[in-house]
């Protein structure tokens, strides 16, 4: 049996035991690690190690320049200046970082820890547990790549791959990166985290998913604290009906509240409706949408779009009741199977009932339907909500209709104006009260007959393919049909005649014309993260001071092939954005 011998040994013992061995060590050896308690072992099997168990006052306590660490039994190589500790191992570094394990080694000479079985690594604001960690006191970081969960005073944040980083309390998590809050899980290719602030930026296709709300994007940042973020690149935020997209969206989960920045697309899955602009706010509970900067409204009915612009939109209202409000400079266009056939408008405001399928327009209004010309007070077009196809068309109060003719306008007026459409075209129109009539007969050859100038109670005329085809007089008061040259030129044009052929829109993009591009704001970006090189140095001396006591191998202190890298990942994310924008491009090409 082998012979052991057991010491009780005091501090100044441990001087003289590593002055002993240190004698055989060159001085220009770094500073040795100081054994400052514990009982002593010798055993021949291990003639290199001196082995230090706990006694009845404590565990074993080792110092080394500033790094504490007690344990239940050491093995301790003093001449490669390196420890093995075994049992409720506790590594410690000032008072901010602190790291437990069933085993770890420290090698004194590269200041470098390993950590396995049920590590704890524990700062300030958070808790790390995975089952391999390394610590590289030098560099001042830490790094897994077995799987890790960081638990948050709000999250749970789990990761294949970690590093963190104590001077600028950051970690960094790679691959599988999940963070479990109540109120959200966020998951992420990688995703940088400061313990002390609870700020993370994301890098790579990321979502944020809430009860009522999925946020995406390709590089952003969340404050996982407040409840509160910033994202860039392709960022979207899905709620129960709509989705919000733009180059740059804030998001305050605590209010409902997402507003975004630069090439804005709202849209209404419910209503197949789609808002665009380059800014926006959405406010969930309220069922709100307000945007603005050449904000239009796309609705897609009967496979017709409807567009509506305005200085400023906005939609309110759930689902099944959504009501539209376009306020200042307002336009309408509806394109038609022709050019000759699109159905346009201008106005101050605008209003759109869905639900009632009615589209309002008020003050200084001014409609076209094909070639014809509808002003009034207040115009309102109604359409079924069935079919979605247009139904009725109302003009009330100082209602005139004017079709341009080759020798002058075809005008009708009245105090009530009742339009009727199939397919979509207008084809029958009432006017009531009052009602005056400047027409141009014609022939069957266009040849013109004369001018028919008539006062009537009411008229209603008949349209094919929006051109005048007859005219129905009701309690005829007054009037016939002038020849040309009887009708002089400035009775011809009925009281109130005004043609604003001028305004008439032929295109959607007629709908800013005569207005001001505007200046967009230059989105403020979220930075690259930065490159910290390689938590291994390949290149180092470290592995050839591994000492053999070891359980590392070289091969355990180098980047694996199949590990990501944190600029891989990004220059990935880069690429998937290019890739988005080209399609974002061809969609609002084709919208």
């Amino acid at each position: 049996m082998i012979n052991k011998t057991f010491v009780k040994i005091s501090y100044v013992t441990i001087v003289v035991i590593v002055f002993f061995f240190g004698s055989k060590i060159s001085a220009q050896e770094k500073q040795k690690v100081d054994i400052q308690s514990g009982y002593l072992e010798i055993r021949p099997e291990f003639p290199d190690a001196a082995i230090y168990t706990k006694d009845n006052t404590g565990q074993v306590y080792i110092v080394h320049e500033g790094v504490e660490m007690w344990c239940d039994q050491a093995f301790v190589y003093l001449k490669n200046n390196f420890v093995k500790a075994y049992g409720e191992v506790k590594i410690t570094q000032g008072d901010t970082v602190s790291m437990n394990s069933n085993y770890a080694e420290y090698n004194g000479n590269t200041q470098f820890a390993f950590a396995t079985g049920n590590v704890v690594l524990t700062e300030p604001k958070t808790t790390l547990k995975t089952d391999t960690l390394y610590f590289d006191r030098i560099k001042q970081q830490a790094y897994y790549r077995s799987g890790g969960t960081v638990r948050d005073t709000a999250s749970v944040l789990t990761s294949r791959i970690g590093r963190y980083f104590a001077q600028s309390k950051k970690y960094q998590f790679l691959q599988n990166v999940k963070i479990v809050n109540p109120k959200y899980t966020v998951n992420s290719n990688q995703l940088d985290f400061y313990s002390e602030s609870g700020d993370a930026y994301l890098y790579g296709p990321s979502t944020i998913e809430g009860e009522t709300s999925t946020v995406y994007c390709e590089r952003g940042y969340y404050d996982t604290r407040g409840d509160t973020g910033y994202f860039v690149k392709n960022s979207k935020v899905d709620y129960e009906n709509r989705t919000l997209y733009g180059d740059s969206i804030y998001f305050n989960r605590n209010t409902s509240f997402a507003s975004a920045t630069n090439n804005i697309r709202v849209i209404d899955t419910t209503n197949k409706s789609v808002i665009r602009g380059h800014y926006a706010e959405v406010f969930r509970q309220k069922d709100s949408v307000f945007i603005t900067k050449r904000a239009v409204a796309i609705t897609v009915r009967d496979g017709d779009s409807i567009y509506v612009h305005a200085d400023t939109l906005q939609v309110t209202g759930k689902p099944d009741n959504r009501i539209v409000k376009g306020f200042y400079r307002a336009r309408l266009f509806k394109p038609g199977k022709e050019a000759a056939n699109h159905t346009s408008g201008k106005c101050d405001s605008i209003y759109v009932n869905e639900k009632k399928g009615i589209t309002k327009l008020l003050r200084n209004p001014v409609l076209w339907s094909g070639e014809n010309q509808m002003t009034g007070d207040t115009i309102h077009l109604l359409s079924d909500t069935l079919t979605n196809k247009l139904d009725t068309l109302k003009v009330f109060n100082n209602a005139f209709l004017v079709q341009k003719d080759s020798m002058g306008y075809n005008q009708v007026k009245g105090e009530k104006l009742i339009g009727l459409f199939t397919n979509n075209e207008l084809d029958t129109v009432n006017i009531n009260k009052n009602t005056q009539v400047i027409y141009y007969s014609r022939n069957e050859n266009d040849e013109l007959v004369g001018i028919n100038n008539t006062v009537s109670s009411a008229i209603q005329m008949y349209l094919e393919e929006q051109e005048i085809t007859g005219i129905r007089f009701l309690n005829k008061a007054d009037g016939k049909v002038y020849p040309p040259s009887q009708l002089p030129e400035n009775a011809r044009l009925l009281p109130g005649f005004i043609w604003r052929g001028d305004e008439r829109l032929f295109s959607v993009q007629d709908l800013f014309k005569g207005k001001p591009v505007p200046v967009l704001p230059k989105i403020t970006g979220i930075p690259l993260p930065r490159d910290e090189g390689e938590f291994f140095d390949e290149n180092s001396e470290e592995n050839n001071l591994l000492p053999e006591e070891s359980k590392l191998r070289p091969e355990d202190l180098k980047s694996r092939a199949d590990d990501p890298k944190p600029a891989t990942l990004v220059r990935e994310a880069e690429e998937n954005s290019l890739q988005q924008k080209a399609t974002d491009s061809v969609y609002n090409n084709n919208n």
